[in-house]
């Protein structure tokens, strides 16, 4: 089995639908090692193939609960994905209650996007995982939203241009990884690495849903395809937002959600009562639905929620309820939707 294939020049991994570590590194809720072990064990049984996880995640919280459950499985079987740039540190007074207050972790995050701190990043994350190899590091959050760099973004920036792109990319020649990308919250970083560096693909996390779409459609997809470079598609639904969560999206203050953000929601509802339609699953359907998605993460904290989702893509939407987005408006002209 190759998970790994390139068609027309662009990165295609074999596995379209995959489960991410931030809900099972407590994020949101309070998840115990048996309830993450079940959400993972149930992803599997469904067919969920592609994992992706990070260090920034519980503050490793994340990867030791994928590593449990992952070194059990044949590593060919399945496809992996993690973050680089973030390191951690174990420190008896460390500050886990301010960066990830519900993980309990021991660890302390070190900044380092420099071409050794992500060499040792890999391989802290395969000693956490307990496994031999990944498939694919994304550089993460190197974007301003990030709260907790040491010095201004576009320094950090210019350290990962100089350090950790050109690391990467030595690795993925030399097969220590099948291909590298930037993972980030907005499109400006994944629009200079294709400038400044050759990745293969990137992570967008959260710039591509039914509520928040159009600057990704008018100008991070004509460059990727030009670039030939693919999308990770994640946060399909805002962190649950459209779901009905009383939060958007990540960060401490993602309670405040926009007043527009909250009737654009109740606008898409109406449409979907009107035909029918599980608001969620045309949620995951829309996110997956571009050309230049070749996988879809969606987060999960427990059985119920992963085998919700892997049914929606599986769920038939009448081509009239995307119509009817696009006739009022509410799906960009150009965005793709999952016609039948």
């Amino acid at each position: 089995m190759a998970p790994i294939s390139r068609i027309q020049g662009i990165f295609k991994p074999e596995f379209k639908f995959g489960i991410g570590g931030v809900s099972l590194g407590n994020e949101f809720n309070k998840i115990t090692d048996r309830e993450a072990q079940q959400a993972l064990e149930e992803a599997w049984n469904v067919g969920v193939r592609y994992f992706d996880v990070a260090p920034w995640y519980g503050l490793g919280l994340a990867e030791r609960r994928f590593g449990h459950f992952l070194h059990n499985q044949k590593r060919s079987d399945y496809l992996l994905s993690t973050k680089v740039g973030k390191l951690l540190k174990a420190s008896k007074n460390n500050s886990h209650e301010t960066m990830y207050p519900l993980s309990d972790s021991p660890n302390d995050l070190v900044i380092d996007y420099t071409g050794d701190g992500v060499r040792r990043s890999i391989e802290d994350s395969l000693q956490r995982l307990g496994v031999d190899s990944i498939d694919m590091a994304f550089v993460h959050d190197l974007s301003p939203d990030f709260a907790f760099f040491p010095t201004p973004w576009e320094e950090q920036y210019e350290i990962a241009r100089k350090g950790a792109f050109p690391a990467l990319s030595k690795m993925r020649d030399e097969g220590v990884i099948k291909g590298w990308g930037v993972g980030v919250n907005t499109p400006m970083a994944i629009l200079k690495v294709m400038v400044d560096a050759d990745p293969d693909v990137c992570l967008c996390a959260r710039q591509y849903s039914l509520i928040d779409h159009e600057d990704t459609v008018e100008n991070l997809f004509p460059k990727v395809r030009e670039k030939g470079v693919g999308l990770v598609i994640g946060s399909s639904l805002n962190a649950g937002f459209i779901g009905g969560s009383p939060r958007y999206n990540y960060g401490a203050e993602n309670y405040k959600i926009p007043p527009k953000v909250i009737e654009k929601r109740r606008k898409l509802r109406e449409v979907a009562e009107q035909f029918g339609v599980d608001l969620k699953t045309a949620a995951i359907q829309f996110s997956a639905a571009p050309d230049v998605a070749v996988a879809l993460v969606v987060g999960a904290g427990s059985d119920r929620q992963i085998r919700e989702d892997w049914n929606s893509l599986q769920t038939k939407i009448p081509n009239e309820f995307w119509q009817e987005l696009k006739d009022r408006s509410l799906v960009h002209q150009d965005a793709s939707v999952p016609f039948v």
